[in-house]
């Protein structure tokens, strides 16, 4: 048995894929969702296992995707932390970056550092950004700091000094002397986590990183305490935000990996779905309780940035996290979102939830104000006979007397306000579609939607209508596709070093020797980590490279082979078109490597889905009855309505018409073709 868990905002969603050993064929698929229990998250996972029917003991694999470091960090429930850094920057956390979005904005403030002031101290020591060391760091200076630390209760310390990315021996001096004085605080050295440059980007993601650590750390151990409890036979492996798996101490040595952990895993679902269905321009769109994410796939793959930040919007500049992760936007916009009046008399949705406790109106827990979901219940979308698979009798009488003070501000009647609310919340949602396609270069026009997610397939036939988007995929179990995304999913990290080096033939044997040394760093920490240190490598170089005198740069994937002159005409050629795509032009000027990026792969056994066996029942066959539906602008109709686990491959039906499955409802408006294809996923063409 093949299990992996996703514990989202509001549910912990699982997938099992029953394998014969003998054949390597998968036998059975179970899946389950349960609500995700804050904060005791490992609970929410035991009890979806439970819910399943599964035991531990006959599990060959488990992957886990959780939330456990991004929620850390946006409810502020993370460690007491320090920083100690070179003399002369203790500020550079209060200094951050001018860039603010919200130019215009003369009463802008700089968001809040995660350290105060008096917990960021000073070291005499210093490198050069060549990796010279002028000034050795005494230890013994640490001491007094480090009591000072103890009598403020601090229980996670960040170290980041002047060019430790290219020359760390001071931050490893001050590293082992600290574990050696005080073992049980939490220390993070900056070059353990990140060895690219910009000063206040690397003492942010250090200062994040160690304020994660202990809960990252908590949890993990929780978790694999659980299995192993329950009789779980090997060690669980961690989804990352790369895209990849790591083992429970690789995610514990590197916790802010971790910090999109559950969106990366349907992002690469879908990149394996679209490999399997020959569909390689995809934008994969995941709607859940709580927020919506998507990220753009081209030829089968998906877009790692470093650039990464947290509590990033239209007016605040967030905080900056240098890891590997995959190119995803997010909002607060889900089913569970909630729908208000502002102060100038305007309804909004989200980004605040109701999650899964109180969770919507409909759900009788004690929400008193309308959600998404709520929204799609009054206009019939979705079915009160089976509402999250008939495990809940939605309160209809909450619902209206949530919706009432909204009607009594905004006029009409609730089936208009839903209609509002439902409109809003996809409009959000389009302007993040627009954000990964348009506005890197991508005509939306040429890419298929793939919607997962509760939510996805409630609102992507709508979405697809407004990008012009020429078909829309549901996959199959679509409302824990993220989950089992992660059983698609290899072995992955990630080495990225800062070192600049102009692409001129004279330069090609640094360069070759910069990428080998990489190559065999990554091949030695494969080596270390006895659970994956007999996983074949694959070893592929990418590069952040820039225009001469450009500040910033664009990640380009080099060829294989030696660095000879084809290879770098072939890469100077590749950033051309990669920056003329992204900002529209390109420059007669010298190109230069910023940073040196090289990903292992340790393969992991993988499972296409099986073939659905044809028994040429008719798509009528398949009906549950009609129902009313609210289409908003395509009207309202009587649509009839499809019972996804009786469709069979080569089914075709048009909209208007609703398929429901037990935790997800897929809404097809007028004229829209519906094709079932081999595996049981729901294409639906746009423009037939």
């Amino acid at each position: 048995m093949r299990v992996a868990t996703d514990v989202g905002g509001t549910f912990t969603d699982l997938v099992c894929y029953d394998v014969d050993k003998a054949s390597g064929k998968v036998v059975g698929l179970r899946t389950a969702k349960t609500d995700t229990t804050y904060p005791q998250f490992d609970e929410g996972v035991m009890n979806a296992v439970a819910k399943a029917g599964l035991d531990p003991r006959s599990f060959d694999f488990f992957a886990h995707g959780t939330t456990v470091v991004i929620n850390a960090l946006l409810s502020r429930k993370g460690a007491r932390t320090a920083l100690i850094t070179t003399r002369g920057f203790r500020d550079v956390l209060e200094i951050a970056r001018g860039n603010r979005p919200d130019l215009f904005n003369l009463a802008f403030r700089k968001p809040a550092p995660f350290v105060p002031r008096y917990l960021r101290r000073e070291v005499d020591e210093r490198s050069t950004y060549l990796g010279e060391v002028t000034t050795a760091l005494d230890p013994a200076t640490l001491d007094p700091i480090l009591a000072d630390f103890r009598a403020e209760g601090v229980e996670a310390i960040a170290l980041c000094f002047l060019h430790a990315y290219v020359a760390p021996e001071n931050e490893r001096l001050a590293r082992d002397h600290i574990r050696r004085v005080w073992p049980e605080v939490s220390v993070i050295a900056s070059h353990e986590i990140s060895r690219e440059w910009r000063e206040y980007e690397r003492t942010s993601t250090a200062v994040l990183t160690a304020y994660v650590h202990p809960a990252a750390q908590r949890y993990l151990r929780t978790l694999q305490r659980s299995l192993d409890g329950a009789g779980y036979p090997h060690a669980p492996y961690i989804m990352q935000s790369n895209g990849g798996i790591d083992t429970v101490q690789g995610a514990i040595r590197n916790p802010i990996a971790m910090v999109e952990s559950g969106p990366a895993s349907g992002v690469l679902g879908a990149a394996a779905l679209g490999r399997l269905l020959g569909e390689d321009r995809i934008i994969a769109l995941d709607i859940g309780g709580t927020t919506a994410k998507c990220s753009l796939i081209e030829k089968a793959q998906t877009r790692i940035t470093t650039e990464y930040r947290i509590e990033w919007s239209r007016t605040e500049p967030g905080y900056p996290i240098r890891t590997p992760v995959i190119e995803i936007v997010e909002i607060g916009n889900g089913g569970g979102s909630i729908a208000g009046i502002d102060p100038g008399g305007r309804l909004y949705v989200g980004p605040e939830s109701a999650g899964a406790s109180p969770g919507p109106a409909a759900y009788g827990r004690g929400g008193t104000r309308p959600t998404t979901t709520d929204a799609n219940l009054v206009t019939g979308r979705i079915n009160p006979a089976n509402f999250l698979g008939g495990e809940i009798v939605p309160d209809m009488a909450n619902v209206r007397k949530a919706f009432a003070p909204l009607v009594d501000k905004l006029g009409g009647d609730t089936a208009s306000v839903a209609r509002g609310i439902i409109r809003i919340a996809n409009a959000n949602m389009v302007n993040a579609l627009k954000l990964v396609s348009l506005n890197k270069g991508h005509d939306p026009r040429d890419f298929t939607l793939v919607a997962y997610g509760g939510g996805g397939a409630m609102h992507a036939v709508m979405l697809a209508e407004e990008l012009q988007m020429p078909k829309v995929i549901i996959p199959v179990n679509s409302s824990v596709f993220s989950a089992w995304g992660m059983l698609m999913t290899d072995m992955r990290r990630d080495f990225v070093r800062t070192q600049v080096v102009l692409l001129t033939p004279g330069n090609g044997a640094r360069i070759e020797e910069i990428f080998a040394t990489m190559a065999g760093d990554a091949r030695e920490s494969f080596a270390a980590d006895v659970a994956t240190g007999a996983a074949p490598l694959r070893i592929l170089r990418f590069a952040d490279m820039r225009y001469l005198g450009q500040e910033h740069s664009v990640k380009v994937e080099l060829p294989d082979g030696a660095f000879d002159a084809a290879t770098l005409a072939a890469a100077i050629e590749r950033f051309h078109a990669t920056h003329e795509r992204e900002y529209t032009f390109r420059l007669d000027l010298p190109v230069e490597i910023v940073n040196f990026h090289v990903v292992a792969f340790g393969d992991v056994p993988k499972h296409e889905p099986e073939r659905l066996p044809v028994t040429g029942r008719l798509p009528a066959e398949a009906t549950n009855g009609i129902r009313t539906v609210d289409l908003d602008e395509h009207g309202v109709h009587e649509a009839p309505i499809y019972d996804r686990d009786r469709l069979e491959p080569g089914m075709r039906f048009a909209g208007p018409c609703i398929v429901e499955e037990a935790a997800a409802t897929l809404v097809v408006t007028p004229g829209r073709l519906v094709v079932v294809d081999d595996y049981g996923n729901l294409h639906v063409h746009m423009n037939a």
